[in-house]
């Protein structure tokens, strides 16, 4: 591997670090610029697959798209393989939570992401990535649980006082 191996490898490490940003703090448009227009997905082994970058945003809107849909993605340990100049695979552990105050839940899991990516114009895009669960559950929200803070509810702020 060579140095400049190495920096292509970063850079598809950021693309994927933005992707998840990107799907938290439900930017869309900047979600939509990390994928190439013919992008497909296959997310929960292919429970929720689509095809095209318009199709893909658009579920991601309507799946995650309200403000009581609150995600934390968490990826890391990625395994990158440049097949070629302008190619590349990945695969990423993934640990997941959902606070779904809407419908009372927490939906918390952990999954494996592949991914292929290509180059276009000097940039790193996502061709396709699909995930298939290692383990997920739900469970209904506590009744003593507590939200203190959102990035929406709140601005990110938490409502617990500072110690004196």
């Amino acid at each position: 591997m060579t140095p400049a191996d190495l920096v292509e490898i970063a850079a598809i490490e950021r693309l994927k670090y933005a992707y998840f940003r990107c799907l938290d703090l439900k930017q869309w448009d900047d979600i939509a610029e990390l994928f190439v227009p013919e992008a497909t997905c296959a997310y929960s082994a292919g429970a929720y697959s689509y095809d095209g970058r318009d199709a893909i945003v658009g579920f991601f809107r309507k799946a995650m798209g309200r403000e009581t849909f609150l995600s934390s993605h968490k990826a890391h340990h990625p395994e990158i393989a440049l097949t070629g100049p302008d190619s590349a695979t990945g695969v990423w552990a993934l640990e997941d939570w959902v606070i779904d105050t809407q419908w009372n839940l927490d939906i918390r899991g952990a999954a494996f992401y592949e991914d292929d990516y290509v180059k276009r114009d000097g940039k790193w895009l996502i061709l396709r990535t699909a995930y298939k669960r290692v383990f997920e559950e739900i469970v209904p929200r506590s009744e003593k649980a507590q939200l203190t803070a959102s990035w929406w509810g709140t601005g990110g702020r938490s409502s617990l006082p500072a110690p004196e």
